[in-house]
């Protein structure tokens, strides 16, 4: 149960700290030095078609718990399933790379508009 919920937070931090942690800026603006990268290299792994070395750590977690490890990349077993039922071709993996970029530039636009980012 424990490794369970080890995989499920592995999955739960990786996904909101790479879409949502621009908006951490916002109590403290040196957490930029650690997103801003996190979210370079989730845009490259999507783009360079890699595996994230949060994947095999989640699917070691889920083999640990007495889960079946899911196949292929964490976008090709929780994403793709929700945008394209039937298969998700390489163009999705890359419009999925550009998009974390720009999805954060939307975010870290509203961070300095806001003037926060102290």
């Amino acid at each position: 149960m424990k490794r369970t919920i080890a995989a499920d937070l592995v999955l739960a931090i990786h996904f909101l700290f790479a879409a949502f942690g621009g908006f951490l800026v916002l109590l403290d603006w040196r957490v930029a030095f650690v997103h801003i990268p996190t979210v370079v290299w989730s845009s490259v792994v999507n783009l360079a078609n890699w595996t994230c070395p949060l994947t095999p750590l989640e699917k070691l977690l889920r083999q640990r718990a007495g889960q079946q490890a899911f196949e292929g990349s964490w976008i090709q077993n929780y994403i793709e399933p929700l945008v394209r039922p039937l298969g998700m071709p390489r163009r999705m993996e890359l419009i999925a790379g550009v998009s974390v970029v720009l999805w954060n530039a939307i975010v870290y636009g509203i961070v300095l508009w806001s003037g926060n980012a102290t």
